[in-house]
């Protein structure tokens, strides 16, 4: 007979007692908020929904990089909110398209251009009219306090005075074809200058409203296309000003009764006394030195000097329209709203109550944003509107201060037509997005050697995959121990990951980010450089790490995600969109074709048919990316010198080279020790010798 269990048997028949460990060191989102000046921990007002704002450009004119700065920025910090921290985010942007800028521009092109019409062959009229124009000209750069705007003017106002010199003595004893030509080009030079005096003249004619928005769509269409190319996602929601009237108008009768706005003969206004102003920028309250500037800027040009205002520093929430601008009709008479009010006015008839995020560009703070606050403060009769407002750093040109005004800025296409968008991305990425950001051939050349570095270490990779799938096709085989130096790799790996996420966790430092991907790929070359010569590479471990650092890039848009709706299309069970595992048998194939066609002719020494496969190997396939790697040591052999730091053993260790390629810094920015140096030199010359042989070899 069996005894009976114990009392200690029956306690052990139960769960143990279990503790979970504590999460304490986990980091957690930081955003720098203009508010406090300071990194403020992120939380959304309602569960995991982000409510985010942003004011988008006036369109008059073509988008320049400091339009590219801010909405190129805000879209890495939307894309990093969404896809790394998974947020339901709301991205809602505004189209100014009314707007004093718009109606002084849409007037200046259509007088200049029916002048243009009217008068092209009469040089007479046109010789008098510029002269005229540049008197009313030269009095409003004499005027003009900022230095910098008034050497702008001076700048067109000498180029115009020399193009009539220059037109006058060329005219004499010339034919009629010669004088045709000649009106035009005075027509082209003076065209600032005459746009500006004819508007003077003649700009309270112009009454036909299509003239207006004509201008602001073709702009908008513009850059819109701009971004598209830029890789920039559409906002969720875009608002224009011009379909959101009746709304402004119900804004500014509830701001005014709140009693926080007061009614004048030419517009309503909003007063400050009974709320903080201004918030983010109370610095500027009082400024007496710029206040006229700001109101400038603040009002608009069109609206200076006619205005009952009690108060130096109230700003206008609704405006009376003279003739020649549009307007709207409204309890205050025919007028169109006031600048700061139409982002107010949107955001809250889309967003509802409360944003989660306003941002835009640092030029934004005061006054537009200040008034902004005010305003949505004022209707919904509250202390605090938003949470956060983030501004985006300002753009520099090779060190120098980008203006519009001064016309010194480079517009997004010519950009583009030196760079690609990934490159541009890449620079952003290079900065922190509240950060000053220079743009200069060194600072993109630093951008392109990140992206060529990146390349390089992502085709390696693939190429070893796809050598080791081919030599078995069972899975099981494919899946390598891992020995003490790949345990390495991955500790060191997982460690840099810690780091990166910990970057984007302090107010999303993308430029800490990209140094840590450099990291990454140091470790992963590394390795390769160790374990190939005895074809020990552990394929899985590289593709690891390549496809962290894709996913990553994917969330930043350096790589485009994939749009289409609904399922990939499918074939035997194998989603075709991966086109290069669709492809893989064929590409074995033409490495081994390849590796045959060059083993025959080095032994017939035929020039031309190495040098084709080459061009095969360097030239076509890498664009369709994809990496073939020479058995043997022969690609390093035929690494011109110049190359050698960048496409060698050691690539993705340095960030800048001398005009012989040879490094002068290293991958954190750090300069190179002059013993290093001299360690590098050698071996430049040793790759210089060892290519210099191998292509005397071909030659042969």
């Amino acid at each position: 007979m069996a005894a009976a269990p114990s009392n200690s048997t029956f306690s052990r028949r139960k769960l143990p007692p279990w503790k979970p460990h504590q999460d304490g060191d986990a980091p957690k989102l930081y955003l720098l908020n203009s508010f406090t000046r300071q990194k403020e921990i992120f939380k959304p007002i309602t569960g995991n929904e982000v409510k985010f704002y942003i004011c988008g450009p006036t369109v008059y004119d073509s988008s320049h990089m400091g339009h590219a700065r801010s909405y190129l920025s805000l879209d890495i910090l939307r894309r990093v909110l969404s896809h790394y921290f998974n947020y339901d985010v709301m991205f809602v942007m505004n189209i100014t398209d009314v707007d004093d800028k718009i109606i002084k521009r849409a007037r200046q092109n259509w007088l200049f251009e029916r002048y243009a019409n009217e008068n092209r062959n009469n040089f007479h009229i046109i010789g008098c009219d510029v002269i005229k124009a540049l008197e009313a000209f030269r009095s409003k750069v004499e005027v003009e306090t900022d230095p910098d705007k008034k050497g702008m003017l001076t700048t067109i106002l000498n180029r115009v005075h020399n193009a009539v010199v220059a037109v006058e003595s060329q005219l004499k004893d010339e034919t009629t074809v010669a004088v045709e030509g000649q009106c035009q080009e005075l027509l082209t030079s003076a065209k600032d200058v005459l746009s500006d005096w004819l508007d003077v003249q003649f700009g309270d004619t112009v009454t036909d409203h299509s003239i207006f928005s004509a201008l602001s769509r073709k702009y908008e269409s513009e850059f819109l296309q701009d971004m598209k190319v830029l890789n920039v996602m559409p906002p969720n929601i875009l608002t224009r000003v011009s379909e959101y009237i009746p709304e402004i108008i119900e804004y500014v009768e509830r701001i005014i009764k709140n009693g926080y706005a007061y009614t004048t003969a030419d517009g309503s206004f909003q007063a400050n006394e009974k709320h903080f102003y201004a918030k983010l920028v109370p610095e500027a309250v009082g400024d007496s030195e710029n206040e006229a500037k700001h109101m400038k800027e603040s009002e608009g040009e069109l609206s200076l000097g006619v205005q009952e205002k009690r108060n130096p520093s109230d700003f206008a929430l609704w405006k009376a329209s003279k003739r020649g601008e549009p307007f709207w009709d409204s309890p205050w008479g025919k007028g169109r709203p006031g600048w700061h009010i139409e982002c107010s006015a949107m955001s809250t008839t889309v967003c509802g109550r409360y944003l989660d995020i306003h941002a835009g560009g640092f030029d934004l703070k005061f006054p537009h944003h200040d008034n902004e606050i005010a305003q949505c403060e004022a209707y919904f009769d509250e202390s605090q509107w938003t949470n956060f407002f983030l501004h985006c750093g300002t753009l520099r040109i090779a060190g120098s201060k980008m203006s519009k005004s001064l016309k010194n800025f480079i517009s997004i296409k010519n950009a583009l037509e030196k760079y690609t968008s990934r490159q541009l991305r890449i620079l952003f990425l290079m900065h922190n997005w509240s950060d000053v950001l220079d743009y200069s051939d060194q600072t993109m050349e630093r951008a392109c050697q990140f992206e060529r570095i990146t390349k390089e270490f992502f085709l390696l990779v693939k190429d070893i995959a796809r050598k080791k799938k081919a030599i078995s096709s069972d899975e099981s085989a494919l899946l390598l121990k891992f020995g003490g130096l790949e345990l390495d790799v991955f500790h060191k790996f997982h460690e840099l990951k810690a780091d990166i996420h910990a970057a984007l966790c302090d107010s999303i430092d993308t430029r800490t980010v990209i140094e840590k991907i450099r990291a990454m790929i140091n470790i992963g070359n590394e390795y390769i450089t160790k374990t190939e010569a005895n074809d020990s590479t552990n394929a899985d471990l590289l593709m690891l790490i390549a496809k962290y650092i894709t996913g990553l890039l994917r969330i930043f848009g350096v790589i485009p995600e994939h749009n289409d709706i609904g399922f990939p299309t499918e074939s035997t069970g194998t989603d075709t969109g991966d086109k290069e595992e669709l492809l893989m048998p064929y590409l074995n194939a033409l490495a081994n074709f390849r590796e045959n066609v060059r083993n025959m002719a080095r032994t017939a020494k035929n020039k031309d048919i190495l040098e084709e496969c080459d061009r095969i190997r360097d030239d076509i396939l890498p664009e369709l990316g994809v990496r073939l790697e020479d058995r043997s040591n022969q690609t390093c052999k035929r690494i011109p010198p110049e190359e050698w730091f960048q496409r060698g053993p050691e690539a993705g260790k340095y960030s800048q080279y001398d005009d012989k390629g040879i490094p002068t810094h290293l991958v954190n920015g750090d300069e190179i020790s002059k013993g290093a140096r001299g360690k590098l030199v050698k071996a430049w010359e040793k790759q210089k010798s060892v290519y210099e042989k191998t292509v005397e070899d071909l030659k042969a």
